[in-house]
């Protein structure tokens, strides 16, 4: 009997710990979205192709190989073997193989295997740099997610005081030592504290959605997500490094900086396929060949025996004047580099000013938390002391209204302050190269 009931009750448990709901981390909301990104999966399409333009152009070396057969048909008068003309009608067959290879183009083929393998490594950044980018999107709409859920937890604890005065008033009034109009004034509060508790409700449920957009999930139902303690890993944030030095370690790791260099070094041998144009060219050539006519005595197996030719060629072709267009191309190409540099140079600017940004802000908010743990201190001490006056009737309902609600906007500021420093650090570390965490 009690093992029955000992495995009933190990089966309730299995039961209902699989009905809770997956709470997802940071990194697992990152990987998930990473994996299933519209947008990435077409930045991987992209790279594809280029990884078919480098097969190419490696295989732009290999001799290629063609074969053509061609019937004919003659009506009327024509020439027999022995130069005489006669009137009847012929036909004929012929049969051609023929290959040829490249053997020296000017150092064209070599430059343009290591501009696609450039082109096919700068699209490979460009793929890290749209993950990168979901990831930073994933990470803003995660810590809106918290913040929320924070500013919730703080109206219900609002709903839960002004409840609490309500049922003291109720029974001050029905002992006459309060007035209907403060027991209405208290309702009021209380009113607006649902309202307020309402949309922060609604605001974190609009968050969810959005994080579950962003991870390309149907629904947001039973989505919930990972509560970090912030108290705890605030204390361990600090500023150690400035943004000249955070800059330094982004710039050898950061995947558009390493996609905009890539393209540059691209360009540069874009500037010798030009180039290439003014060199000789020499290739190799070969064929096989044989036909048969319906004229002929023979047999069209003997014919194709005794007509089958080989041969073998070198053909040079030296430029010696094309209009210019070669040296435009050159100039071009040239223009085009140092179009390239300017933007390896706009990007760099850009991510300078990114981890400028983001430093600034990881400083203030760093001071804002520490301001608004103050503030909050204070505001707290106030309302205890306001509470202890208004239960003492030295204070209005008024009085303790205003100070329970500077209270909860204190809590609220602390809230924002402390999350904002938590999303500002994990930013630093992520410009260094680090995975985005909390």
């Amino acid at each position: 009997m009690r093992k029955n009931i000992f495995c009933a009750l190990c089966m309730m448990y299995c039961t209902l710990s699989s009905a809770q709901p997956k709470q997802w981390t940071l990194r697992e909301c990152c990987d998930y979205a990473v994996e299933h990104n519209i947008g990435i999966k077409q930045q991987d399409n992209q790279r594809r192709q280029q990884e078919l333009q480098v097969s190419t152009a490696k295989n732009s070396r290999l001799p290629d190989l063609s074969g053509s057969v061609s019937q004919s048909f003659s009506f009327g008068r024509s020439l027999t073997p022995d130069n005489v003309y006669v009137s009847r009608n012929s036909n004929g067959t012929s049969l051609n193989l023929s290959t040829s290879m490249p053997l020296f183009t000017g150092f064209r083929i070599p430059n343009e295997i290591k501009m696609s393998q450039l082109n096919l490594e700068a699209y490979t950044a460009d793929l890290e740099k749209a993950k990168n980018d979901v990831r930073m999107q994933v990470a803003q709409a995660y810590v809106q997610i918290l913040y929320d859920m924070e500013i919730s937890d703080v109206a219900h604890r609002q709903i839960e005081i002004d409840s609490a005065q309500v049922k003291r008033l109720q029974a001050f009034v029905e002992n006459g030592k309060a007035s209907e109009a403060e027991l209405s004034q208290q309702n009021a509060a209380l009113a607006n504290s649902r309202l307020t508790a309402t949309q922060a409700d609604n605001n974190t449920r609009l968050a969810l959605l959005t994080l579950t957009q962003l991870l390309e999930l149907p629904t947001p139902d039973d989505f919930t997500i990972v509560r970090p303690i912030p108290e705890e890993m605030s204390n361990a944030l600090a500023l150690q490094v400035t943004p000249d030095q955070i800059y330094a370690e982004a710039l050898g790791i950061k995947p558009e900086i390493v996609a905009q260099q890539l393209r540059l070094k691209a360009y540069n041998h874009n500037i010798k396929i030009a180039k290439s144009a003014h060199y000789p060219t020499l290739s190799f050539g070969a064929n096989m060949s044989t036909d048969y006519s319906s004229v002929e005595p023979n047999s069209m197996g003997r014919q194709f025996d005794g007509n089958f030719k080989q041969g073998v060629s070198l053909s040079l072709n030296v430029p010696i004047f094309n209009r210019f267009q070669t040296r435009n191309r050159v100039r071009d190409a040239i223009i085009q580099r140092e179009t390239q540099q300017l933007q390896v140079e706009n990007t760099k600017k850009t991510l300078y000013k990114e981890i400028q940004q983001v430093y600034y802000n990881a400083l203030n908010a760093q001071t804002k938390e520490k301001s608004s743990m103050e503030a909050l201190q204070s505001s707290k001490d106030a309302f205890t002391l306001m509470q202890a006056k208004y239960e003492n009737g030295k204070a209005t309902i008024t009085e303790f209204n205003e100070a329970k609600n500077a209270y909860l906007k204190a809590e609220s500021d602390l809230v924002q302050a402390r999350y904002e420093n938590l999303y500002q650090h994990a930013l630093l570390e992520f410009y260094r190269g680090q995975e985005l965490t909390f």
